[in-house]
């Protein structure tokens, strides 16, 4: 084994990785997104989101 097979092995095993993460990353977070999408469909919100203020009543009785 020479040591620039080594040294171009190890750099190109890193940039394969890094791509790799990234690309797991950016998927994950589409599937998150289809997720939140799906359960906003479905009514369910976000503790973080306020509920819709009530309207307010009239005051003619």
């Amino acid at each position: 084994m020479t040591h620039p097979f080594y040294v171009f092995g190890s750099y190109g095993f890193a940039a394969f990785m890094i791509l790799a993460i990234i690309a797991w990353i950016w998927n994950d977070g589409r599937l998150r997104r289809r997720e939140l999408a799906a359960l906003e469909a479905s009514g369910i919100r976000r503790r973080s989101q306020r509920a819709p203020a009530p309207a307010p009543e009239s005051e003619t009785k």
